[in-house]
């Protein structure tokens, strides 16, 4: 049974002439971003990634090795699409999502609540494991959420972080960063929303160096700290096992 969601988000979406946000101000501009685009969310990310975002997220539900039957957090959840993977793969999960609307669109059976991930409502050493998609630079304290993470996941527990990513390879980030910077926006504008599909490209700004991002996670407790870049560098996927 889904949870009810609390309320839609009433700020605005960030201008693409300022500044990115930060602090509480990125954080209400996520959420109403997500609100905004979430009833063609789907359908736009199928486009924009040709469907490979599909075959990440199944790559990254492999990497987790856990036994049937675990229980995942999917942390950012979205419409579910995490979620509904999930249980094809034979886990149970929670999805928790700060937007409103992302989770009144969400297409899963699975339980859903509404929670930031600094502060999940999720007990201490709960869930066999957590996954999130493309998120991590959505969050206003990142070393916040992998300790949350670290909280509610047990021990020998797993992890599996996906998010968008640029290519090591110079010719390919070159040709990366006109398809996400151009492309993007112009299609999502087209389909769903300007604002929010500029936004998305300038936010790979928000998240740290790779180095940075596996050493936040073995600050708060987490072992065997994994990068892989995915389709040419297009994706990244961190694994970790607590």
């Amino acid at each position: 049974m889904n949870a009810t969601p609390q309320t839609h988000s009433t700020a605005e979406l960030p201008s693409l002439d300022q500044p990115l946000p930060q602090g509480e101000a990125k954080g209400e501009a996520v959420q109403a971003m997500f609100d905004t685009i979430a009833p063609r969310y789907d359908l736009v990310n199928r486009i924009m990634t040709f469907r490979l975002d599909v075959r990440w997220r199944r790559i990254a539900i492999t990497s987790l090795g856990l036994p049937d039957g675990s229980v995942l957090l999917d942390l950012a959840t979205g419409t579910g699409d995490f979620c509904r993977e999930l249980a094809e793969h034979g886990y149970a999960s929670v999805g928790a999502d700060f937007s409103f609307g992302m989770l009144a669109a969400a297409r899963t059976d699975e339980p859903l609540v509404q929670g930031d991930g600094m502060r999940l409502p999720i007990a201490d050493g709960s869930v066999d494991g957590a996954t999130c998609g493309f998120a991590l630079r959505n969050f206003v304290d990142l070393p916040m959420v992998f300790a949350e993470l670290a909280r509610i996941v047990r021990p020998g527990g797993r992890i599996a972080l996906l998010d968008a990513s640029e290519p090591d390879n110079a010719l390919m980030r070159f040709g990366h960063g006109i398809y996400f910077g151009k492309v993007v926006p112009f299609v999502g504008g087209l389909l769903s929303n300007k604002e929010a599909y500029g936004y998305l490209p300038r936010s790979l700004a928000y998240l740290p160096p790779r180095d940075e991002l596996l050493d936040g996670l073995r600050a708060v407790g987490f072992s065997d700290v994994n990068h892989e870049q995915l389709t040419l560098g297009a994706a990244q996927l961190i694994t970790a096992t607590r």
